[in-house]
């Protein structure tokens, strides 16, 4: 138990179920063809086919699939089932070492050195060819988007014992990923481009389902429900985010009823074009200035950050409480979502358009000065927040599982900063030189300093 104790990094279980809250539940009428397809039939069945490649453009709702593959599997009693969600957008979430199920005398020490790989791998293996353990599936969604070592991972995941199934997830154009996964022998592939009426109708029953529940909500009559709804399906295109991302106009109670279609038909079809519309919205608002800074913000940052940190990290944000934050956040058109208290990409792809296609409207000093800018934000939150003996403990040897994190935190709005000042440091290394060499000498008047 110390061993899985000191192996946490995040509960798969956790992100999951924040997964599922954020993308509004999991509809089985969207998932339940799989159950049914040749290709996952013959996976689950045949033990020579010991992994399932599942690969698809953006917004094809992979992730909800093997949420629902997940849900399937959990109902079958005998089957032992790991999963792991890998997101670009989180640090903690986008390494291969977070995928992780000679720990002796070395303890927790032997995961925190940068050769942690390799003793993961060890124990990992170990386990997995235990000839005890029987009907395994482990689940990696979204590997393209696993930053670090996803090389070494698909070693491990080829180098597994035969009987041990294995899922994974990708999109379609990975060159670091696709070549070695289409040429690996006893590999199922699916690819949801080549089954597109299957994919199509999960998005028309999903479309139906978010009709029917504004209908009952709302009362409207049939030929507004058909209306909305033959608009919907006739341009999502197989595209399960799109249908999301549009959906919260109609399902917007400010919106009145006699200009809901209206509204909706404005949406051009595609994604870059739906981000692109929701961006020109965004800086012809009253609030433009401020949501670019959001934007740009928590596309750098190395975690979700909450609104109190967002406000540490950002000064024209500090005039604000939270509720007034919320409002602004509102205002970055369908980029970003909040779920308690914690702000998050609606999708990797989002995060995508605007470090790629919107990065001179936002950032047009690029990301470089970005990550300066909240560096030096982090010394200044930290200076003006760090004290010793934070917690009060009056004990320098109290152990870490006897704390208790006081209410309200006193590192609540410092939190992010403490953790990752030193990433955003050597991210801005270059344009801190600049600001040393013209005398701005951050790091030492504000850190070196104080401590």
């Amino acid at each position: 138990m110390r061993c899985l104790k000191h192996l946490y990094v995040t509960d798969p279980r956790d992100d999951k179920q924040r997964i599922l809250e954020t993308k509004g539940g999991l509809l089985k009428g969207s998932y339940c063809w799989i159950l049914k397809n040749d290709r996952f039939q013959r996976f689950r069945d045949d033990p020579q086919s010991p992994l399932l490649w599942i690969k698809g453009d953006l917004g094809k709702g992979k992730t909800m699939l093997l949420c629902g593959i997940i849900d399937e599997l959990e109902k079958e009693s005998a089957k032992r089932l790991s999963y792991f969600f890998c997101q670009a957008t989180e640090a903690q979430l986008s390494s291969a070492t977070g995928v992780r199920a000679k720990y002796d005398t070395q303890e927790e020490k032997l995961f925190e050195s940068i050769n942690a790989w390799v003793p993961l791998t060890d124990i990992f293996m170990d386990m997995l060819n235990d000839p005890a353990l029987e009907d395994v599936v482990l689940i990696v969604d979204a590997l393209d988007e696993c930053k670090t070592k996803h090389s070494e991972l698909l070693d491990f995941i080829f180098k597994s014992p035969s009987h041990i199934k294995w899922i994974v997830s990708s999109r379609n154009h990975c060159p670091d990923i696709g070549p070695r996964l289409r040429n690996a022998t006893h590999t199922a592939k699916l690819c949801l481009e080549d089954i597109g009426s299957t994919i199509c109708e999960a998005v028309d029953a999903y479309i139906r389902h978010k009709v029917d529940q504004l209908i009952c909500e709302e009362n409207y009559d049939d030929k507004l429900r058909y209306a909305v709804q033959h608009y919907l399906m006739s341009h999502a295109n197989g595209t399960f985010l799109w249908v999301a991302l549009v959906w919260k106009e109609p399902a917007d109670p400010r919106v009145p009823r006699q200009h809901m279609l209206t509204k909706l038909t404005s949406f051009p079809a595609g994604l870059d074009q739906l981000y692109e519309r929701m961006m020109e919205h965004i800086i012809n608002s009253d609030d433009a200035g401020l949501c670019k800074q959001i934007l740009v913000t928590v596309s750098v940052v190395y975690s979700p950050v909450t609104l109190k940190e967002l406000i540490s990290l950002v000064e024209s944000l500090e005039e604000f409480d939270q509720d007034e934050l919320k409002e602004i956040i509102g205002s970055c058109g369908s980029f970003l979502t909040l779920r308690k208290g914690v702000i998050y990409f609606v999708h990797q792809s989002a995060k995508e358009y605007l470090l790629d296609k919107a990065s001179n409207q936002i950032v047009p000093s690029g990301t470089t000065d970005q990550h300066h800018t909240i560096f030096s934000r982090s010394l200044l939150v930290m200076s003006r927040s760090l004290r010793r003996d934070m917690y009060n403990l009056n004990h320098p040897g109290i152990s870490i599982d006897d704390v208790r994190q006081p209410d309200p935190n006193p590192l609540a709005s410092a939190r992010y900063s403490c953790f990752y000042w030193v990433d955003h440091l050597s991210a801005a290394v270059c344009c801190l030189y600049c600001a040393v060499v013209l005398g701005e000498n951050i790091f030492y008047e504000n850190l070196v300093a104080s401590y």
